[in-house]
């Protein structure tokens, strides 16, 4: 494969997993992303590592505030020891609902919250088997690591990835991370604004692009009929513009009518509301919707601002025989190039 290309797996039966991962690895991807939806993604993750001898893992992405830093650093620690150093550890804030609904914690001012996580994270990762750190006194999370010393790790260093969907994360990524996921419904517009900010920030830094990895993330629906491409991604486009901690995203975008009119839609658990607020042209803007040809134009303008990119089938409203025919479509227009 002539690109890095990553896919997104979650949690099966084992024989199940060790099948998939194989085909991912001769197929030449470069790794593979778990995502904390409900369930945390080390233990997948550790699956993976047994099953595979080359392939990238990244937690894609752990929810930063769910568990304490050292829990999460322990873990990155342990998974890079398995798999003989391929972690890449994503770390993200998620929506507040998630997080004060689901899990109970205090969810902050997130970027602030997440800076800190990141860095204390950071700190354990790097110094913990030193014996040398001492108090961390935080606002979010107050530690006192006087005296601990554990195993010497796998590598000096795992390196952290921060997902960003509005301007502060890509600026907080810039600042303390060393990697960024692009949100999976960026625009290309936006892509490409955010990749300057991301140029700037980072030479203000001492940095240079070429010390920071970007990976893009984008759902792509690629069939020969454009119109049932766009409808069958009509419905993830619909799900993330039906959360209202988004809402200003699309607003930016000229989309707020119809954002809000998904979030109304789901407020009353009304499907077909929510499908019937978003437009074609808010389907295409926010995802990769159509014939291989279109697909390919939009992904190749893509690489200017990537290392390595994540692209899926569209998620919500589509049924399972649809939506492995959209999987194999992926890699029959992008792996096998």
């Amino acid at each position: 494969m002539k690109r890095k290309y990553w896919e997104i797996l979650q949690a099966m039966p084992a024989a199940e997993l060790e099948s998939v991962v194989r085909r991912f690895e001769e197929l030449g991807l470069d790794g593979v992303w778990s995502p904390q939806l409900h369930s945390p993604p080390f233990v997948t993750l550790a699956a993976v590592a047994m099953a595979s001898k080359r392939i990238k893992l990244g937690s894609g992405i752990a929810l930063a505030f769910t568990r304490s830093p050292m829990e999460t650093a322990l873990s990155a620690l342990d998974l890079d020891r398995i798999s003989g150093g391929r972690v890449v550890l994503g770390l993200g804030t998620s929506v507040r609902t998630m997080n004060e609904r689901l899990h109970g914690i205090v969810y902050g001012k997130p970027v602030e919250h997440l800076r800190e996580v990141v860095q204390t994270v950071r700190s354990i990762i790097e110094q913990g088997h030193s014996g040398k750190l001492g108090a961390i006194d935080g606002k979010y999370h107050k530690l006192d690591l006087t005296g601990f010393n554990n195993r010497k790790p796998t590598r000096s260093s795992i390196p952290i990835y921060v997902p960003a969907l509005f301007e502060n994360t890509v600026l907080l990524a810039a600042r303390v991370a060393d990697g960024l996921l692009g949100h999976p419904v960026w625009s290309a517009r936006w892509i490409a604004e955010q990749a300057q900010r991301l140029e700037k920030t980072l030479a203000e830094q001492g940095r240079t692009r070429e010390q920071f990895h970007v990976n893009l993330w984008n759902y792509a629906a690629v069939a020969r009929d454009r119109k049932q491409a766009i409808d069958d991604m009509r419905g993830t486009v619909a799900f993330y513009s039906s959360i209202a901690q988004y809402q200003k995203y699309y607003a930016a975008h000229g989309f707020g009518a119809e954002a809000n009119a998904a979030i109304e839609a789901a407020q009353r658990n009304d499907s077909a509301a929510m499908l019937k607020a978003i437009p074609d042209e808010m389907v295409t803007t926010f995802a990769i919707a159509g014939t291989p040809d279109e697909a390919r134009e939009r992904v190749e303008k893509m690489w200017q601002y990537a290392d390595s990119m994540t692209l899926s089938p569209p998620q919500y409203f589509v049924g399972g025989n649809r939506l492995g025919e959209y999987r194999e479509a992926i890699v029959d227009t992008f792996y096998r190039d």
